[in-house]
């Protein structure tokens, strides 16, 4: 029994190591080790942290976030941000033009006036319309080089609560520490050259990595509509096949094509606990309508779906086996893989893997299960109007 148990362990690290490989020479992920991870379940979590790293950064902090609303906690953002340009840290924002287009414009000239360097994201301009829907979706906040904070968390009100009702989303955000946010510096750096034609100011990448701080893997995951292909599809699709034992998913947007489908039926096939959460209620209503077709197969095959209820649903989170955690900006949409700047981190870690399990299972709790013959006994209306979102599907 003893040898049984050692031949197991063996073959699970075997597998991890392999399709560990496997997924960096397919997504195109940068690797490096030695990193500290810390997970927040809640966007009331994720804040505070953030806000205090601002108060302790001693020479930079660079900010790329899709929607900044002029509310309660986008003011206070603000006013964090101006206290550190006060006193001498470089700070550099980039913000969707049209995923802020709510806010008003006196907000970013009050950090442009208070020294903070401010780049609106593919501004609508004559000649360019078909570039409108090429939107920046990151979230991520990277403090002195050293620190970085990401997720599917914007800075808005919604998002700065405990998933209690549907004016305090749910949303899974974490912090990251090590030698992983070398490349998110790098990549901030290459988005912000390409969004103004001009270097990132006060923007120090380090030669030597900056030491190991923890013992967390991490692969960071980028995503934009100039590369040749979908590397956030692909790094879904090589995690999905490395799984063994267990799938957990949670998206509030699901378009994933044939491609994710088709891997998500494959590991159901071969044993693999699939179970995905998606909301009951959405900000996007068009999308959940859409998003049924692709149900019926995953249901078929055994694939568990959930509907979590009493709020909205805005994490982005994927776990596989308890080890290998997927978490970051991408959604399960054509949108993420195609035409989006997006970011995702996955994380190694056999502890960070369990509590994300534990965060997820919290959802499944609050959820409500669908079951095939509940799916298949929705009225003809709501099957017609399924059909008619088949041709604006890879737009949604």
């Amino acid at each position: 029994m003893a040898f049984l148990k050692r031949k197991k362990r063996k073959k699970g690290i075997f597998r991890t190591l392999r399709f560990t490989k496997m997924l960096r020479r397919n997504s195109e992920a940068v690797f490096t080790g030695g990193n500290r991870v810390v997970l927040f379940a809640h966007g009331g979590d994720f804040f505070p942290p953030l806000f205090q790293a601002f108060r302790n950064a001693v020479r930079s902090i660079h900010l790329e976030f899709y929607i900044i609303r002029n509310d309660g906690i986008g003011t206070t953002f603000a006013d964090e941000l101006l206290a550190a340009a006060a006193r001498g840290v470089t700070v550099s924002l980039i913000y969707d033009y049209i995923g802020c287009l709510d806010t008003p414009s006196a907000y970013f000239k009050r950090l442009e006036a208070g020294g903070v360097y401010c780049i609106p994201f593919n501004k609508p301009a004559f000649g360019r319309l078909r570039w409108l829907d090429r939107r920046d979706h990151r979230k991520v906040a990277i403090v002195d080089g050293k620190t970085a904070f990401l997720g599917g968390l914007n800075v808005a009100d919604e998002y700065a609560g405990f998933g209690e009702s549907p004016k305090r989303w749910r949303d899974f955000g974490m912090q990251l520490d090590g030698p992983s946010v070398v490349e998110l510096l790098a990549l901030f750096s290459e988005t912000w050259r390409r969004a103004c034609q001009a270097p990132l100011p006060g923007c120090f990448i380090p030669a030597i990595p900056p030491v190991e701080v923890g013992d967390a893997d991490v692969m960071i995951v980028a995503g934009a509509p100039h590369y040749n292909r979908s590397f956030i599809r692909s790094a879904f699709r090589m995690a999905i096949a490395g799984a063994s034992e267990k799938i957990m998913i949670v998206t509030p947007y699901f378009i994933p094509g044939p491609r994710i489908v088709r891997s998500l039926l494959r590991a159901a096939v071969r044993g693999v606990h699939v179970q995905i959460v998606l909301p009951a209620i959405s900000d996007v209503p068009l999308v959940r309508l859409a998003s049924r077709a692709y149900l019926t197969p995953l249901l078929r095959a055994g694939v568990e779906i959930y509907e979590l209820e009493g709020t909205i649903l805005h994490s982005k989170v994927m776990s596989v086996d308890d080890r290998l955690v997927t978490i970051g900006s991408a959604n399960l949409d054509y949108r993420s893989f195609h035409r989006n700047y997006e970011l995702n981190v996955i994380v190694d870690s056999r502890e960070f893997g369990l509590q994300a399990g534990l965060m997820i299972a919290e959802n499944m709790g609050k959820s409500r299960r669908i079951t095939l013959q509940q799916h298949e006994a929705r009225s003809w209306t709501e099957r017609l109007l399924e059909r008619l979102c088949d041709p604006i599907r890879r737009f949604l």
